[in-house]
């Protein structure tokens, strides 16, 4: 266990499961002004010479939130993809002090880390799995969700040498062959964190308590759509959701998003 400092962020903080609730009171609600923040924000994440200035000035007090010299590995992946558990147990593994950023979620950031030769981790999980946990998690349509999952890995098609891409299913099944690319790739000596039963109930029982003082009591969707763990009241949202994003309409998209992940996991 890593007993060093290792500058985790308050946006790892994720909620603890709660109680069964009234369906009809969570159910997600659209609205314009959600769908334009969205695409903007995954469409401005995807380039640096517009993100990065914007996320130096906001983060400019964090150390795990923007990349530079200091870096010792990116953590990064399209929202929903595992990066809180992925973050945990790679820090847990460490027996010196190792500073990560993460949970930017941009494009721009992993770009800007190949160009500064960072050693960087890239987590992809299966397109439409992510893009019902954005319809649920943001409150946008199934759309846009599609369209910034296709663009923040179209972005890095590019710079895929500079990079080690890892499977959510990699990640939640055995993620220490994952460490090794990371060593053998950029020539660094990372400790291995071992994916034992225990270990794994280690890492969620942290993320379980880093949530514990992120929503008050009281907010109870907001608590249920942020927790970075499955959660029985989000998987019937998911569910309502579905149809939305199986319409016809969406098939070539869907078609778009799923071979450009085939191209990633192989």
């Amino acid at each position: 266990m890593n007993d060093q400092q290792t500058y985790a962020s308050p946006r790892n903080h994720v909620a603890e499961p709660t109680g069964p609730h009234n369906q009809e009171s969570v159910a997600p609600s659209r609205s314009l002004r959600r769908e334009i923040s969205y695409r903007a924000r995954y469409f401005v994440n995807a380039y640096p010479l517009v993100y990065m200035p914007i996320v130096r000035y906001h983060h400019r007090h964090s150390v795990d939130r923007v990349v530079d010299g200091e870096t010792d590995l990116v953590i990064e992946a399209f929202g929903r993809s595992g990066t809180t558990f992925a973050n945990f147990a790679f820090l847990s593994a460490q027996t010196r002090r190792v500073r990560t950023v993460h949970h930017t979620h941009a494009a721009a950031q992993v770009i800007t880390a190949v160009k500064k030769k960072v050693p960087t981790l890239v987590i992809v999980r299966q397109p439409e799995a992510v893009a019902l946990s954005h319809m649920v998690r943001h409150q946008v349509s199934a759309r846009p969700t599609l369209v910034a999952w296709i663009r923040f890995h179209e972005r890095l098609l590019s710079r895929r040498r500079g990079i080690v891409f890892c499977s959510f299913d990699e990640l939640t099944h055995n993620f220490a062959p994952v460490i090794q690319r990371l060593n053998e790739r950029f020539g660094a000596r990372f400790g291995v964190w071992q994916h034992t039963k225990e270990n794994e109930a280690e890492i969620f029982e942290q993320i379980k308590s880093r949530n514990r003082g992120r929503f008050s009591e009281d907010a109870v969707v907001d608590r249920m759509r942020a927790f970075a763990l499955p959660s029985a009241e989000r998987e019937a949202l998911k569910q309502q959701l579905r149809a939305q994003l199986q319409a016809d309409s969406l098939a070539s998209l869907r078609d778009r998003a799923n071979r450009m992940y085939q191209s990633f996991v192989g």
